[in-house]
């Protein structure tokens, strides 16, 4: 089972976006996604979003808000946790991310994009203004999104 992190870096109504356009043999080729990453041996869910979203886009998380928990299942890939974030503060200058193309999206565009399907159910929660801690429970088939338990 894998453990790993997400996050919504938010700038002027926007999320910072990674279309995953470049990694040979991605599970999430040709999706738009938040940066993050796994979270390595002895490291805590939010020492590696800070460092994983250094490594992918030359920014310096301030601040991290905890979200929520995706509980990820696929009979294709490994069970994975992934820890989810929001983040408003940051320093640094935007480089470019060997996975995929960074790009600045507005937040009511962001259904828009070649998403997991599954994302639209916890991009909803990071949307909402109670900003309540959630947990999502996603199951695919494949590519293929068979069941969403929302608690």
């Amino acid at each position: 089972m894998l453990n790993s992190t997400l996050c919504y870096i938010e700038k002027d109504n926007n999320y910072l976006m990674l279309h995953r356009n470049k990694k040979e043999n991605d599970m999430n080729e040709g999706k738009w996604i938040g940066v993050g990453g796994k979270i390595e041996d002895k490291e805590t869910p939010e020492e590696c979003i800070i460092r994983e979203v250094f490594e992918e886009t030359g920014l310096t998380l301030e601040k991290v808000f905890y979200r929520g928990l995706v509980t990820f299942i696929n009979t294709k890939y490994e069970t994975e946790y992934i820890f989810v974030y929001t983040a408003t503060q940051f320093s640094g200058t935007l480089k470019e991310c060997n996975e995929g193309t960074l790009a600045w999206i507005r937040k009511d565009e962001i259904f828009d994009l070649n998403l997991w399907d599954g994302d639209k159910y916890f991009l909803e929660k990071l949307l909402d203004d109670e900003k309540k801690p959630f947990s999502i429970k996603l199951s695919y088939k494949e590519d293929s999104l068979i069941d969403v338990k929302v608690i």
